[in-house]
């Protein structure tokens, strides 16, 4: 039956018998600016990111781990000038924004295909890239575990293998239900017939279940990874009031994971 019909028979409304507050509005997004370290380069200074005013999976802030991860792959960039790379759970997407801006050929930024999160992506992208970067950067909603035939198809068709150099996976593992998927993903789209690898950038929210948190690594060798410790920088803790040693919360740390041989 319809609401009219509800009406015109005399009936209550769904909304007289379950009455509700009035929801506040949704947060209003915010913008956070990264402001780039090395002082060689005079093509770009900063990044203006807009971030989801709110969201359950934690896009609405600009992590400790992403800054890391700009800097040092500013740094590198040899990871992946005119190289394909794959970013997974990238919030507001600002490392996969860096390699672009760098030079790389194919970059593919994802999460979880949730409107709101795509779209953001792509405003990031359209304001922070020029009209020839921009051609070179793909959006697309994806779930760890499932299969990639559609983030492959976005690479061109004539490579002698179809896959990505360089993925991308910063601030994830703290997802330890997540952590079999996040691998299954990383193990279907990096390149087996070239040089390539994982690059996991972290830290320790929860510092009382750091141990979970490394179990990914524990994970990896046993899927045949070679993971090795490349990188510790400590910030500000994100949120000075949590439980746990602030430096452990303060403190990120990059790995790099490449097939062993």
């Amino acid at each position: 039956m319809s609401h009219t019909d509800t009406e015109s028979d005399g009936g209550m409304d769904l909304g007289d018998v379950f009455t509700e507050p009035p929801r506040p509005p949704s947060p209003e997004p915010t913008t956070a600016v990264y402001t780039r370290e090395r002082s060689d380069q005079t093509d770009w200074t900063t990044i203006n990111l807009r971030l989801v005013g709110s969201h359950p999976l934690w896009a609405h802030y600009l992590w400790n781990a992403s800054l890391a991860f700009a800097s040092y792959l500013d740094e590198h960039d040899a990871l992946y000038r005119d190289r394909f790379v794959l970013e997974l759970g990238a919030g507001g997407g600002l490392p996969s924004i860096v390699t672009a801006k760098n030079g790389a050929r194919k970059v593919v930024i994802t999460d979880y295909p949730d409107q709101a999160l795509i779209d953001n992506i792509s405003y990031n992208v359209s304001q922070n890239l020029g009209e020839t970067e921009n051609d070179g950067v793909a959006v697309q909603g994806y779930i760890w575990g499932h299969p990639i035939e559609k983030l492959l198809q976005l690479l061109p068709d004539n490579e002698p293998e179809r896959a990505f150099d360089l993925m991308i996976l910063s601030d994830l593992i703290f997802n330890h239900s997540q952590h079999d998927a996040m691998l299954k993903t990383c193990d279907l789209a990096l390149a087996k017939s070239r040089p390539a690898c994982v690059l996991v950038f972290y830290s320790h929210h929860r510092p009382h279940l750091a141990h979970r948190d490394v179990e990914f690594f524990r994970k990896a060798r046993e899927n045949g990874w070679t993971c090795d410790e490349i990188l510790t920088r400590k910030y500000p803790p994100m949120f000075p009031e949590d439980p746990g040693e602030e430096e452990v919360r303060a403190t990120v740390h990059g790995w790099r994971l490449t097939r062993a041989s």
